[in-house]
């Protein structure tokens, strides 16, 4: 059964955004060595219930997203439409680690599905 796997935290300041939730949570967090500014968070270690995510600028009316793994985001895409949800961004390659797909529920949610491919270019 998929499972939310990954959240994205938008911030109109990296830096603020960080520093509470550093402060607040005590979350880590590591600048991401890829095409756009990333930040890695670990909300925890491993072995314990929950998930890390990741932080980025936000882009206008970005919310914070939750995503999901799947064993085939193509294949998951076509269910989403088909069951009446729309596909807002189409599949994108992350450079070795896999591809991403944001979708809106039918309620008008955003969130992501993944797929691990770590030959993804």
């Amino acid at each position: 059964m998929p499972r939310v796997v990954h959240f994205e935290i938008p911030a109109d300041d990296p830096a603020r955004a960080e520093k509470f939730y550093t402060e607040v949570f005590g979350w880590k967090f590591q600048k991401w060595d890829g095409p756009s500014p990333y930040w890695l968070v670990t909300t925890g270690p491993e072995g314990t219930p929950g998930i890390n995510g990741g932080m980025m600028p936000r882009q206008p009316g970005q919310p914070v997203v939750n995503t999901i793994d799947v064993p085939s985001v193509d294949e998951y895409a076509k269910t989403i439409e088909a069951k009446g949800g729309k596909i807002v961004v189409p599949k994108m390659a992350i450079p070795g680690v896999g591809y991403l797909v944001y979708f809106t529920d039918t309620e008008g949610n955003i969130g992501g599905i993944y797929t691990h491919d770590p030959s993804a270019k």
